[in-house]
């Protein structure tokens, strides 16, 4: 797995602070991978989920980072969202 998927795990839980995410939503970043968040945490990885978000490394470490808004991201187009869109909007409250 990439360096930029296991930075994005750790800082996913660091925001999880072990409570989990009530759903199951997978990240694909491009070109470096995916990693899927549920009530286990954030862990690397590929496979069935809630909601799918897609969107380039550098738009996901703004994302993570607090600089870039999960909903501003998307109604930019630099975040894609397929599948549950509540699932979404819970993920982006645990992301603000």
């Amino acid at each position: 797995m990439s360096d930029t998927v296991n930075a994005a795990v750790e800082a996913l839980n660091k925001k999880l602070a072990g409570e989990g995410f009530d759903g199951v939503a997978k990240f694909v970043i491009e070109d470096e991978g995916s990693l899927v968040v549920d009530g286990d945490g954030a862990r690397a990885g590929d496979g069935d989920a809630d909601v799918t978000l897609t969107a380039d490394a550098d738009t996901f470490e703004q994302i993570l980072g607090g600089d870039l808004d999960p909903t501003a991201a998307f109604m930019s187009g630099k975040l894609a969202i397929d599948g549950d869109m509540g699932a979404a909007m819970r993920l982006g409250q645990v992301l603000s």
